[in-house]
């Protein structure tokens, strides 16, 4: 049970650290952190419905359409309707979105340089076949 425990400090540990350096990040961009992970979120998987994107970052579509708001008026992202199903709209990254993801994955590609620079090419590969599995658990 020990090794659990110490798993258990040592991962809210990554995460808080991850979590600051995140904040940091964002301070002083104008934009807060759940519009960053929603650039995020569009930029990695393409534009998808306002109820996939909520289920994703975790929020009701109502706390999604006041940040959507706000990032439709900062020329982040757009909205659109489905192609194939008339009821639903779609939210996008704008040219604009796209810049701001793009500029955000360098930086978050720097990161994972950094804090794996003393790891071999065999630990790196285990690293994501552990932390792959852990998502998978999510």
């Amino acid at each position: 049970m020990k090794d659990i425990e110490q798993l258990n400090h040592t991962i809210i540990e990554f995460y808080e650290k991850l979590s600051s350096w995140e904040q940091s990040v964002v301070r002083g961009k104008g934009f807060s952190l759940p519009q960053v992970h929603i650039v995020e979120i569009l930029g990695a998987h393409g534009a998808m419905r306002m109820k996939e994107l909520a289920d994703k970052i975790g929020v009701t579509t109502g706390t999604l359409t006041v940040q959507v708001d706000k990032m439709v008026l900062a020329e982040l992202i757009q909205r659109r309707p489905h192609e194939s199903d008339r009821r639903s709209i779609l939210v996008d990254l704008t040219e604009k979105g796209v810049e701001m993801y793009q500029e955000h994955d360098h930086l978050h590609l720097s990161l994972t340089q950094d804090i794996t620079a003393k790891l071999d090419d065999t630990e790196r590969k285990n690293l994501l076949m552990y932390l792959t599995k852990m998502n998978q658990e999510f």
